[in-house]
């Protein structure tokens, strides 16, 4: 295959195409350089170098009992905070569901009646309630799920209180560096990784205007986890503790592939499964990441970094291809972060994926019994 085949394939886009991706981040010199660095090199180029070790004692945190003394002190302080409109929820829902038939997830029922989204808009309004001011959600979406969310929400986006922004779009490779085009003859367009939040957020205005009416915390969710509500008992623990960043972390059970919890020259990180050394043995550490974040807004906008792109394989249409995305968890290898165990089993896990139809059947009981109670307030008041 001649070197010319990626600039060809390039120069070779529909206008319309071009224009579209680039309204939503394309930038074909920076996919020349991952064809150049990134896709040959293999999948051991995701892999750090330093040294990577299991948590120290004590980088790892128990949420506080329910109702302890030390409990109820923290629930204050999140209660207080709900109160005085410093919490936004940032719903990430950009994925289109590839294990569930690639659906859009927002629009998939969780439980009878009621969608994620649906869900996520009735545990908004809720807090809302209980906290008595205005409690923003903005969606991170993609070039495949926004206009389907939008339509969804309708009148309800008014571009603070409920929100959508979109986040990155590129262009699949051919492991010899052609563009990849599917079983439609069309090149394969995909969203670039929640890594993208931070300037996705930044560049749709919201986070500016949260931080200038007083907010001071973003809750970062995955749309499709409905254990990870708003819980002020979390939310007070963020809050006093100080630091700009809390990730949640579960007791890993067998299967579990991810980001765990590690020190990376004895800094507290999270590293996906992929990056770790091919000599350390993820066992050792017994957590799992569950890609929920609790974050200082002001620390997101301050935030400078040179992200790490990865290189990802896939099948689409039955055929290899190479994408390149950037994590959110990447987060914690700039920003100072403090790691909570939180429950994984029982009424008050925090951790119910839906990645899959089988996964959300494990889970419907558990997820209907977290959600219910919300749903039938916000439907049953005037």
């Amino acid at each position: 295959m001649p070197d010319s085949c990626l600039d060809d394939d390039l120069a070779a886009l529909d206008p319309a195409l071009l224009a579209q991706l680039q309204s939503q981040g394309f930038d074909a010199a920076r996919l020349r350089g991952w064809e150049h660095d990134l896709l040959r090199a293999g999948p051991e180029v995701n892999r750090v170098a330093g040294v990577v070790a299991a948590p120290a004692a004590g980088d790892v945190s128990d949420l506080p009992e329910r109702g302890s003394p030390e409990g109820r002190r923290l629930e204050r302080l999140g209660l207080d905070a709900l109160g005085d409109g410093r919490l936004a929820m940032v719903v990430l829902a950009g994925g289109m569901a590839t294990r569930m038939g690639g659906v859009v997830k927002g629009l998939v029922e969780a439980i009878p009646r009621a969608t994620f989204l649906e869900a996520r808009l009735a545990e908004r309004e809720y807090w809302q309630r209980v906290g008595g001011a205005q409690l923003p959600m903005w969606l991170m979406t993609s070039h495949a799920t926004d206009g389907p969310i939008r339509e969804s929400l309708g009148d309800l986006i008014d571009g603070d209180r409920v929100g959508a922004f979109v986040q990155s779009a590129s262009l699949r490779l051919t492991p010899d560096g052609c563009l990849f085009r599917g079983d439609d003859g069309l090149p394969s367009v995909y969203a670039t990784g929640h890594g993208d939040l931070p300037e996705a957020l930044a560049a749709s205005g919201l986070l500016d205007r949260f931080l200038a009416a007083g907010g001071r915390y973003l809750w970062i969710m995955n749309l499709d986890n409905l254990g990870a509500t708003v819980d002020p008992l979390v939310l007070g623990w963020h809050i006093d503790h100080g630091a700009p960043l809390t990730v949640e972390v579960v007791d890993k059970q067998e299967g579990d592939r991810g980001g765990i919890p590690v020190r990376l020259d004895d800094r507290p990180v999270v590293l996906e499964s992929f990056r770790l050394p091919e000599d350390f043995d993820e066992d050792t550490v017994r957590v799992f990441n569950t890609n929920t974040f609790i974050a200082d807004a002001a620390a997101l906008r301050d935030l400078r970094m040179d992200w790490s792109w990865f290189r990802v394989e896939k099948t689409v249409d039955g055929r290899p291809a190479i994408q390149f995305e950037r994590l959110v968890g990447e987060l914690t290898s700039v920003l100072e972060s403090r790691f909570l165990r939180v429950p994984r089993l029982g009424a008050e896990s925090r951790f119910l994926p839906a990645k899959s139809w089988e996964q959300l059947d494990a889970h419907r009981a558990q997820i209907a019994a977290r959600i219910k109670p919300m749903l039938a307030q916000v439907r049953d008041s005037p």
